[in-house]
């Protein structure tokens, strides 16, 4: 009972805050029916769990590195992208696979090329000019093989084989595999070797240029690694007319499956490659950092526009949450797995099963996982401590820096999930990134920007307000002395958000649950 008073005591503004915002969330029962009130909170929540993907991704590599990463919305928006790309045409992600992994084998053998170079003895100036013709070479070659690659996608310009169609087609059923691209006048032997020698020419060269040795001995994990992805690329090839047929023939769910999974590692793939090529160099310059995420979250908007157009495509739910007809809507759970009903009757209220519960789960499950990591294990313990003392623990022979590229990849990759999770239920446009990372940092600077749990409570406040100005704005809010109720309009809905920022923090500078300075 002391400790409680004494919490109380030392975070009364906290408490009292909390408090005056849950009597608001009650006080909304007094101007709406039990099922439109159980039906906007669950609706407010699931939004905040789409923003909350985001904004945990945001909170984690801000509080472990102290970057703000602007271009967090565009991947989100290219996560959804990605994922619908999976989801409608996996033939697509299939052929682009191969060359991808191909590339990649001749980069991770950096390590073994370059012990290898250090034992060379070259005059001067044929050191400086080598890597130079090296990452020429491998630019000419890239410029030969890679426009003839077969890959069998749509075409944006066209609107009879734009993406607008194929997700027609998908939702109406009509969905018709294309037929597989084939090598024409490239031999595919000479595609493998070619793509692999660019790799190699340009971890050649990025060897070449660097100053600092490396080990004495090559590493043969680094062969290893660079192999075994060869191989992969190589097999993948091999299997590829079969592999895409069989993924064509899944059912949707599974289909969906594979395609959050296919959006999370490009997440975390652009992600890991943002922070070790660009971010990395800018950790002493908090300005350089916001300007250079800034315009990757521009250029990655307009690859989006280039590459999928720019008209609304839609992305039909998975069968396992799409069921109409004969026992929909679902009055159970059982009644759900049996029919496949798109909506459950919940107190009265019918609650569609993707928007308002499933998007919810993934997100208890994402605070869950996080917070257990954070929390319970070794991982989570370094993080903490890197956030505290980074030099302490690069002092105890921990590797901060793979830490740090593994924390910004996960970020980006919880924002990736958010956006093709986002997809069935709001559709795919160009302006979702942008609009989803300023409720993202609204969420952030309501819960305490380096702070894992305020992320959830602020982006639930957010998508809590943001739904029930929504709902008041259809049936109105009584309030005295005025003879209608009182009617928000659209304008007002964003601008609660901030509204609700600027009076959190007015009286608690640091957030909800943010570190006192």
């Amino acid at each position: 009972m002391r400790t409680l008073l004494d919490d109380f005591s030392k975070n009364r503004v906290l408490w009292i805050t909390l408090g005056i915002l849950s009597a608001l969330l009650l006080l909304a029962t007094q101007s709406m029916q039990l099922d439109d009130w159980l039906l906007t909170v669950l609706r407010g929540v699931a939004m905040g769990a789409v923003i909350f993907l985001a904004a945990a991704g945001l909170s984690l590599i801000f509080g472990l590195m102290d970057v703000l990463n602007l271009a967090h919305g565009t991947l989100f928006m290219i996560g959804a992208y990605v994922g619908w790309s999976a989801y409608v045409r996996p033939d697509t992600i299939v052929d682009l696979t191969t060359p991808i992994l191909l590339l990649t084998a001749g980069f991770l053998a950096l390590p073994g090329l370059q012990a290898l170079i250090d034992h060379w003895t070259l005059p001067p100036t044929v050191a400086r000019v080598w890597p130079w013709l090296a990452a020429v070479a491998a630019l000419a070659l890239a410029a030969g093989v890679l426009p003839q690659y077969p890959i069998s996608m749509w075409d944006a310009g066209v609107y009879e084989q734009s993406p607008v169609v194929w997700g027609l087609a998908l939702e109406q059923g009509t969905l018709v595999p294309p037929e597989p691209a084939a090598f024409g006048g490239l031999h595919p032997i000479a595609a493998v070797t070619a793509l692999l020698a660019v790799g190699g020419l340009g971890a050649l060269a990025i060897a070449g240029w660097r100053t600092q040795p490396s080990e004495a001995r090559v590493p043969l994990s680094a062969w290893a690694l660079a192999g075994s992805v060869a191989l992969a690329g190589i097999g993948l090839l091999v299997v590829n007319d079969a592999l895409t047929a069989w993924l064509f023939s899944l059912d949707t769910t599974w289909r969906f499956g594979f395609a959050i999974v296919v959006a999370v590692v490009v997440g975390m793939a652009l992600g890991g490659l943002m922070e070790s090529t660009l971010i990395r160099s800018t950790y002493s310059r908090p300005i350089y950092q916001l300007m250079l995420t800034l315009g990757l979250g521009v250029i990655g908007m307009q690859a989006v526009i280039a590459i999928w157009g720019r008209p609304q495509i839609s992305m039909v739910k998975p069968t396992l949450f799409n069921g109409t007809g004969d026992g929909c809507p679902a009055r159970s759970l059982g009644d759900w797995l049996t029919n496949q009903c798109a909506t459950i009757i919940l107190f009265d209220a019918r609650v569609r099963v993707y928007n308002e519960l499933f998007i919810i789960a993934i997100g208890l499950l994402v605070l869950v996982a996080i917070s257990l990591v954070l929390g319970r294990s070794r991982l989570g313990m370094i993080i903490r401590a890197g956030v505290q003392d980074r030099a302490m623990v690069e002092a105890l022979g921990i590797n901060v820096q793979r830490v740090f590229t593994l924390v910004f990849a996960v970020g980006t990759g919880l924002a990736a999930l958010g956006g093709v999770l986002s997809g069935p239920s709001t559709g795919l446009t160009e302006g979702m990134g942008e609009s989803l990372l300023l409720l993202a940092l609204i969420a952030l600077a309501i819960g305490g920007l380096t702070s894992f749990p305020g992320a959830a409570a602020g982006a639930v406040l957010v998508g809590l307000l943001q739904q029930f100005m929504v709902k008041y704005g259809q049936i109105g809010i009584p309030l005295p002395f005025l003879e209608e109720p009182f009617k928000p309009t659209p304008p007002l809905v964003p601008a609660s958000t901030v509204l609700l920022m600027v009076v959190i923090l007015l009286v608690l500078p640091q957030g909800l649950f943010g570190r006192k300075e």
